[in-house]
């Protein structure tokens, strides 16, 4: 067979890869830092994904077993405490890394044309990754997961007409049981990541087709850059280095806990509060009034996030300032809100 790299050389197109990582260009310019995010948020996913294969060994998806076997990880298993305890803190970390690589990007107007779709599959990532945190918390069957859970596949049923087929979905049935479980981790281990492996493939397609976008105060002056390869990865890599040294001082430090069993027959433990990504969305409904204009308050905030979240989808082709190159301080403006109120909201209901 000959040498095996050339082999698998002579197979894959690697050498075309090779060439397009060594003609690409970062820009720099004063802003060059936010470019870092998406590389800290695909290191995240790659620890998520190793230290997810691991647990899987020893994890059991049944009412019986889910809480025993997570126990046994943490008690039993050599360094287990520290591998779920990595998986829990680079998911937290993953979440916010995806936070704040959506508003840079939308504050630096990078979703202007032609980038348009490299923006709606990183909103579509941003999604199946709130998923992943949302199906994955349930997974230790412990007693705030279990509640959290509870109500969090709630709020859909507020929705006209198809509200209390969404939550039955969701649940598996009229309640959360050990059916929950299994949907939760079917959904968790193949459903999302099989979505995310696709989306994350045509992501980092269009921006390597597309390149990093400029932000528009930098367009009219010296366009500096710097060569991907090896300057920036380089530097990649670095960040890479720090954000691990940060995760295994988390993991170490404040390790993941296990805390009670659930019990479905016990009532809901007072404080209970779903994890703090999804915490100014539960903040926004408790304010809401029974109803507003005679429809359910919280049917309207429902319909608030959903037209919200549709709106930031939409941007690029909403924001026409922006994309005929000009500056669009309405949209920066919002961009400032939404920051200010997801922000409030999360700190408002983790002291609430």
């Amino acid at each position: 067979m000959g040498n095996p790299i050339d082999f698998i050389a002579e197979r894959l197109p690697l050498d075309d890869v090779m060439d397009a990582l060594k003609h690409k260009q970062v820009p720099v310019h004063k802003r060059t830092i936010f470019y870092y995010l998406g590389g800290i948020c695909l290191y995240l996913l790659i620890v998520q994904v190793i230290t997810g294969i691991l647990l899987l060994f020893y994890y059991q998806p049944t009412e019986a077993l889910a809480y025993e076997s997570v126990k046994f990880i943490m008690t039993k298993v050599n360094f287990g405490w520290l591998v779920r305890s990595i998986h829990a803190w680079s998911a937290n970390l993953l979440i916010f890394s995806l936070f704040i690589h959506l508003f840079s990007t939308f504050l630096l107007k990078a979703y202007r044309p032609p980038r348009e779709l490299t923006w709606m599959t990183g909103m579509a990532l941003f999604g199946i990754c709130l998923g992943l945190g949302f199906t994955g918390y349930l997974l230790p069957w412990n007693e705030l997961a279990y509640f959290a859970t509870k109500i969090g596949t709630e709020m859909p049923a507020s929705i006209p007409v198809v509200g209390d087929l969404i939550k039955e979905f969701l649940r598996g049935g009229p309640s959360v049981t050990g059916v929950t479980l299994t949907r939760f981790f079917a959904f968790h281990i193949w459903i999302l990541p099989l979505a995310l492996a696709g989306v994350v493939g045509i992501h980092l397609l269009l921006v390597q087709k597309l390149g990093m976008s400029r932000p528009l105060s930098q367009e009219s002056k010296n366009n500096r850059s710097m060569p991907f390869l090896p300057h920036f990865a380089l530097r990649d890599l670095n960040v890479w280095l720090v954000v691990l040294a940060v995760l295994l001082g988390l993991s170490y430090y404040f390790p993941a806990h296990l805390g009670n069993p659930a019990d479905p027959l016990s009532p809901t433990p007072i404080g209970i509060l779903p994890e703090w990504y999804f915490l100014f969305m539960f903040q926004s409904l408790k304010l809401l009034p029974a109803h507003i204009l005679g429809i359910e308050g919280e049917l309207v905030g429902m319909m608030f996030f959903g037209l919200a979240a549709l709106f930031v989808l939409l941007v690029p082709f909403i924001d026409k300032k922006s994309a005929n190159g000009l500056k669009s301080p309405l949209f920066t403006a919002i961009g400032w809100v939404m920051i200010a109120f997801v922000i409030g909201m999360t700190i408002w209901g983790r002291l609430g």
